[in-house]
């Protein structure tokens, strides 16, 4: 299991690190409004800073008893993973919350079939439009977070 101190710490640097990344991407891009651009920027640190404990422990977990390389592959892939799904899971439930006006009362047929389908089409947006704001910022992190996992780890 990680410290306390280096879950807490490293949830705060790799959540805002990741919603530098998105918010830079979009004060490039001339997006929407301020008040979006700050909205979208929050849900990805958000999604940063849950995903970073959960990504930590699963790459020790992962790279327990191995080699450097192992442990880098593995923070590389479990940070990568672990931020991606925290993060279209908090996009998904904004989504949802957003169409939920139009939705079939709770609890029957027609609502569960609008609950999947909008979370579905939720998480394909994310992919084809939101993974792009990670990029350079975000990625350049997630190597650098991977080469000091795999030197902790020595």
């Amino acid at each position: 299991m990680p410290s306390l101190r280096t879950a807490l710490l490293g949830a705060l640097l790799w959540g805002v690190t990741m919603g530098a990344s998105a918010l830079i991407n979009l004060l490039l891009d001339n997006w929407e409004t301020p008040a979006k651009i700050r909205f979208v920027s929050l849900l990805y640190a958000a999604g940063g800073a849950l995903a970073f404990p959960v990504g930590l422990f699963l790459a020790r977990l992962v790279s327990r008893g191995r080699h450097w390389e192992v442990a880098l592959a593995a923070a590389f892939v479990c940070l990568l993973a672990t931020t991606l799904a925290f993060t279209g899971a908090l996009f998904a439930l904004q989504y949802r919350s957003y169409y939920a006006e139009w939705h079939e009362p709770a609890f029957t047929i027609t609502w569960a079939f609008q609950l999947v389908f909008t979370g579905l089409t939720a998480l394909y947006q994310f992919v084809v439009l939101g993974i792009r704001l990670y990029f350079p910022l975000g990625f350049a992190a997630l190597a650098v977070a991977s080469v000091w996992f795999a030197r902790q780890r020595r």
